[in-house]
């Protein structure tokens, strides 16, 4: 049986992973750049990287010897449409509570 794609909330729900997205968020970067600003291995990273990549979180490009990763725009986008959706309403209704309550 084929394995099944890494949803983006999965593969949000690890520390590392979303380290690699905020270093990605600067530009893009390859397995050895990533690593060396992070406290796991080389091979680590590689596996990381992949599961963002099957969750459509990034995307990857060869340069030479290099593989470099980006942050992959309509993967992101998904994902805050979705939480707009979901949590956007509500988040604004809070909001509106919290700004017309008196403190105490």
């Amino acid at each position: 049986m084929p394995r099944q794609a890494t949803s983006p909330f999965e593969a949000l729900g690890a520390p590392h992973r979303r380290a690699i997205l905020e270093l990605l968020h600067g530009g893009e970067h390859s397995v050895r750049e990533i690593a060396d600003e992070m406290p796991i291995t080389r091979p680590a990273v590689s596996r990381h990287l992949r599961l963002l990549k099957e969750a459509g979180l990034v995307t990857s490009s060869a340069e030479g010897t290099r593989r470099l990763y980006r942050l992959h725009d309509e993967g992101l986008d998904a994902v805050r449409a979705y939480l707009h959706d979901v949590w956007g309403d509500a988040a604004a209704r809070f909001r509106l509570v919290a700004d017309n309550t008196e403190a105490r």
